[in-house]
């Protein structure tokens, strides 16, 4: 019977499937009317929105901002193509461009990580990933014999510009808390000092958030026997570039340290309808990458050549409609929040981590995948995390706890299976597991 039911579900399965493929499948427009094409595509769109705003709903473990309804005042704009080809500081022939606003863009970061206007170059990018793929591409043009060094919980993006660069790098080891371990730093560091270091230092790494000492780094390179012009720092600032510039006590990114690049993601925090990020370095640098284009009349300097015109109007009107009070504002609400669901985890007896000034909750893995999918949670080995956006009010978070709660209750019903040890992970004050059942709320 049990095979029979098994065969029965996946022809269901494959049935649905079939549907669903020839719901989303292109059709030539000839093959039928133009009404009911169009009531066709309209109802696939309508859907989809549905789909979309359910979703919304749940969206917790992802580095998102889904605050954005103030966008659609942007709409109108989306019957023109808008194409930033090359560097944003240059014209070209193509006209259709929205480089006034990107420069708009690129003031405001330069100012907030304090480089002055005629000493940085930068452009608005695709998302994170770009970012640091053009930052450790200036990298290792300024030092092609450079190792680059990285912490195992720096972003994937990282080991993907490594291997696409063909750079020599060095994995170094973290703490409990995510952050780099600059003893380990130092022993590599010493082991290969006849060649220069390239640096990814991590402000906010993508799971627990960990803010690497930037200013410890730059001691280590400097007692070390490395001088400026041996090294080279890029900073993945994905989240938290825009998170610590308005925390007074958090360490301090800023290009009067020296520093040669930061990327941020634009989506995340400030929030936008599509992935973007912004990336700015040291004037100086960019000449290595520069490259006149004739048929465009232009200089190309960035990774993606065409470059969407879009997206930086997007964080243009999100800057202008929120400004410094309202970005400070989200982020004092987001912290709360994030302590908010700490405690109410551990007031429930989960293992739960937060580190200072962040806005990312670790804590123990759910047995159901069912219910990571529901909740979208992101999940490593034993350890799940939420992000606690803007979009996150605390009656998400409440429904978010009590489902947990209630559903934790049937997975270690009999006493079979136990809740996982976090220890290792996120140290043992911050472990509720059967060994370590008084973890101490650590006031952060």
């Amino acid at each position: 019977m049990a095979m029979i039911s098994t065969v029965a579900m996946d022809k269901k399965d494959c049935n649905e499937n079939t549907k669903l493929e020839s719901h989303f499948a292109v059709k030539e427009p000839y093959d039928e009317c133009v009404v009911f094409r169009r009531e066709r595509l309209i109802k696939t769109m309508t859907e989809f929105q549905e789909h979309l705003i359910e979703r919304t709903n749940h969206v917790l473990g992802y580095h998102l901002n889904l605050n954005c309804n103030h966008l659609m005042d942007l709409s109108p704009l989306l019957r023109f193509h808008v194409n930033n080809v090359g560097d944003p500081f240059k014209e070209s022939n193509l006209d259709l461009h929205s480089k006034k606003f990107e420069i708009g863009v690129l003031d405001w970061f330069a100012q907030l990580w304090e480089i002055e206007k005629d000493e940085y170059w930068g452009y608005v990018t695709n998302g994170g990933t770009e970012g640091n793929l053009q930052g450790l591409l200036l990298g290792r043009e300024l030092l092609p014999d450079g190792i680059l060094y990285t912490s195992r919980e720096s972003h994937y993006s990282i080991f993907k510009a490594a291997r696409m660069y063909r750079m020599d790098y060095q994995i170094i080891s973290t703490l409990t808390t995510g952050e780099i371990d600059c003893d380990d730093l130092r022993a590599k560091l010493v082991l290969n000092k006849d060649k220069p270091a390239i640096i990814n230092v991590n402000i906010g790494t993508t799971f627990k958030g960990a803010i690497d000492d930037l200013d410890l780094i730059i001691k280590t390179l400097e007692e070390c026997g490395f001088s400026d012009n041996r090294f080279y720092i890029h900073c993945d600032a994905a989240l938290d570039g825009l998170i610590t510039p308005f925390l007074e006590q958090a360490p301090k990114l800023t290009f009067k340290k020296p520093i040669g690049s930061v990327s941020v993601s634009a989506h995340k925090l400030l929030g936008s309808s599509m992935p973007c990020g912004v990336h700015i370095t040291r004037k100086r640098y960019i000449a290595l990458l520069s490259k006149s284009v004739e048929y465009l009349a232009t200089v190309d300097a960035t990774i993606s050549g065409s470059r969407n015109g879009h997206a930086p109007i997007f964080i243009w009107y999100g800057l202008n409609m929120k400004g410094y009070k309202g970005i400070k504002d989200d982020i004092n609400k987001c912290l709360i929040r994030a302590r908010y669901l700490r405690d109410g985890l551990r007031n429930a007896g989960i293992s739960a981590m937060l580190n200072a000034y962040n806005i990312i909750v670790v804590f123990e893995r759910p047995l159901d995948d069912e219910f990571i999918r529901y909740w979208q949670l992101s999940c490593v080995g034993n350890m799940a995390h939420i992000v606690v956006m803007p979009h996150v009010t605390t009656e998400m978070l409440d429904d978010f706890l009590d489902d947990l709660v209630r559903r934790r209750s049937v997975w270690y019903r009999h006493g079979n299976v136990q809740p996982p040890c976090l220890a290792e992970e996120i140290g043992f004050s911050n472990c509720s597991c059967l060994d370590h059942p008084k973890g101490l709320i650590d006031g952060n």
